[in-house]
């Protein structure tokens, strides 16, 4: 079985993970599909999300021929993770924020976690942070607007510095504060712009490597050096799919769900 890894998220945020796969599995193909036309998935219902999440990312597993599927969004992999893996035939490699690593390297053992107002009220993100964190003071930072930077950053225009210094703007008052997670694959494409935003100096911390890692150790006896970089999208979008020809999708498709 030969084909490429399928990267999905509801819109641009699993790019920041197709960064880390590039560098840690260069031979790889990689395809990319996101659900553009039902963005953000954080406002929605969570069974309705659940049942869309899978029919986008069946028919995407089809269309792209893939031998695995990363599941590049926190929304979806709290939601839809195990549904996934039960009625795809590949395997499934998830997301979740890097609370264990950041607990790990805090010095102040306080941590942050800048992620939607979804995740960060999530039980999931709750229980991460107890079993992980038990011993850190965790501030959850709720960034939704973020996700509308990034995706404009992609589009090709410049995120707006005022709206990042507004969603960073509580961290002023984090005195002991040393260690930031990302907890929204959407963020790290925004990185140097956070650094420069942010009003205090702390160490950033992402998951894209980890998932990468993960999905080199799952998908290593698979043949996943072939297949077409295609990016499927759920509604057109000239804007988006020059976005996606930057990070290597140069073919676009519009996915349909039957």
């Amino acid at each position: 079985m030969a084909g490429p890894i399928l990267v999905f998220d509801s819109g641009v945020g699993g790019l920041s993970v197709v960064a880390s796969l590039r560098r840690q599995l260069p031979d790889a193909a990689l395809a990319y599909a996101c659900d553009n036309a039902m963005l953000p998935y954080g406002v929605r219902d969570d069974d309705w999300l659940v049942e869309r999440i899978l029919a986008v990312c069946e028919a995407a597993v089809v269309a792209s021929g893939c031998v695995g599927l990363v599941v590049a969004c926190n929304t979806a992999s709290t939601l839809a993770l195990e549904a996934l893996r039960e009625h795809l035939a590949v395997p499934v490699v998830g997301t979740v924020p890097a609370i264990k690593p950041a607990a790990g390297m805090s010095e102040t053992r306080h941590i942050g976690l800048l992620a939607t107002s979804a995740t960060v009220a999530r039980p999931y993100t709750l229980r991460l942070i107890r079993e992980f964190a038990g011993d850190c003071q965790v501030t959850r930072i709720a960034a939704d607007p973020l996700v509308v930077e990034a995706e404009r950053w992609v589009a090709g225009e410049r995120p707006d510095p005022d709206v990042l210094r507004r969603t960073l703007s509580p961290m002023a008052e984090m005195v002991n504060l040393d260690t930031m997670v990302l907890g929204c694959t959407h963020f790290p494409l925004l990185r140097d712009w956070l650094v420069a935003a942010a009003p205090r100096r702390v160490r950033w911390v992402d998951s894209g490597d980890a998932i990468a890692r993960r999905a080199g150790q799952v998908m290593t006896d698979r043949d996943c050096r072939q297949g077409r970089e295609t990016g499927w999208v759920t509604a057109p979008s000239e804007a988006l799919s020059r976005g996606l020809s930057g990070f290597g999708f140069t073919e676009i498709r519009l996915l349909s769900l039957g």
